[in-house]
């Protein structure tokens, strides 16, 4: 008796040490389909019986300090997002190879290490200068004709001398405070926009320069006068106390004429119900024209070495090539799906433009995630908000934004 009962404990032990390594954990980044992201979980879990628990870092919470967190915790998670080479290189020894996986046969979007598939690419994203065209509309403003620093000027002058007309609070929704955790916005997204805009893809010229120390100086110059002539035009409450969710209330609520976010902000947009049209203009800050707007895999999910490897791939494999994980993407969490299995096509209103902005072939590349850890967001998301504050001037601004990354090379 004594040794079928210790036989029937051993069996009950084995058991709930499979249920544990069953069991999936993904720490992930995109703040605004966490509600998605957590039915879809519930939804696997009756699929597949692997209980699948989602934690999420980002919006006013920053992803890294979330991340690094749980890998402390004594239970690190099976997937976990990384945003680019800085992310890889600070995980990559905890990072499993998914060359293979059935999902790549259906992507050109995986993030890629030597010839390896790492990781599976979160969606297609993009962001330019989203657009209330109905006020463009009253306001006389035609967007196609937004492709330079110069018509933005004038178009910015015009609708800041019509807001009480138009019933607008400020003409651009921006934030740049670093206590609500908004610097990704201007350190990282912004800040993309110098060093891509106008480029053909892939072109590595002025992130080279960066990561060297260096800028180009007339075109760096262009891009302060292009941020200067934003924060004037936002609102100063907005700019330094401004999160996520009110930046996105004051433009669907028709109280400000663009908003500068990317289309994974639609799920949160669409709630809001909004009776406008809505489309992207792009980040136009040169003199000379430059007609596109910013399109990339934004994040990319990775399997952790140490985790529980094979529940983890056929989650993400399920969520690629299944029915339900096209529904996900494109249905529930409003995403533009980087796998051509997938069908489906977004009807939200930013994920469309970039769509149709990916179709037309006018996108630049995202190389702001090649900038090293934290300097984007840190050092980078405070000079934005002094500036932002106004406790420095635009020609103070570019000097130490020059000197911050000058000092990348020391």
């Amino acid at each position: 008796m004594k040794k079928l009962i210790a036989i029937v404990l051993t069996l009950a032990l084995m058991m709930t040490a499979v249920s544990a390594l069953a069991d999936i954990v993904i720490v992930q980044n995109k703040v605004e389909i966490t509600s998605q992201m957590e039915e879809f979980a519930k939804l696997y879990e009756e699929k597949t019986g692997v209980p699948v628990k989602v934690i999420t870092g980002g919006g006013s919470s920053d992803y890294n300090t979330v991340l690094k967190a749980e890998m402390q915790s004594g239970r690190e998670p099976d997937i976990f997002v990384i945003e680019g080479p800085s992310s890889y290189e600070l995980w990559k020894d905890k990072i499993a190879d998914q060359t293979g996986a059935e999902w790549t046969q259906y992507t050109a979007a995986a993030y890629m290490v030597d010839g390896k598939a790492v990781g599976f690419p979160v969606a297609v994203e993009g962001y330019g200068l989203a657009y209330n065209k109905s006020i463009l509309d009253k306001a006389g403003i035609d967007p196609a004709t937004l492709t330079t620093y110069d018509a933005y000027a004038a178009a910015f002058e015009k609708l800041d001398s019509m807001k009480e007309e138009l019933g607008l609070d400020m003409v651009v929704s921006m934030v740049a405070g670093t206590t609500t955790g908004m610097t990704w916005v201007t350190g990282l997204h912004n800040f993309n926009v110098y060093l891509t805009v106008g480029n053909e893809r892939n072109d590595t010229t002025y992130i080279d320069q960066v990561l060297e120390g260096k800028v180009d100086d007339e075109r760096f110059h262009q891009y302060c006068q292009y941020v200067a002539l934003i924060f004037k035009y936002s609102d100063p409450d907005m700019l330094l106390n401004g999160t996520q969710d009110s930046q996105l209330a004051a433009f669907a609520n028709g109280k400000a004429a663009f908003y500068h976010q990317g289309n994974w902000m639609d799920p949160s947009l669409v709630a809001m119900n909004p009776d406008f049209e809505i489309a992207y203009a792009p980040h136009a800050f040169l003199h000379e024209e430059t007609d596109g707007i910013l399109v990339n895999p934004p994040s990319w999910y990775v399997i952790n070495e140490n985790g529980n490897k094979d529940e983890a791939l056929a989650y993400l494999n399920f969520l690629a090539t299944s029915e339900e994980g096209a529904d996900y993407m494109v249905n529930k969490a409003a995403m533009v799906p980087a796998f051509t299995n997938v069908t489906l096509a977004p009807s939200s209103p930013l994920s469309k433009s970039v769509m149709e902005w990916n179709a037309a072939g006018k996108t630049y590349d995202w190389q702001q995630y090649k900038l090293p850890d934290g300097f984007g967001m840190g050092t980078l998301g405070q000079i934005y908000e002094l500036f932002a504050s106004g406790a420095i001037d635009v020609d103070t601004f570019e000097i130490m934004m020059k000197d911050a990354i000058a000092g990348i090379a020391k």
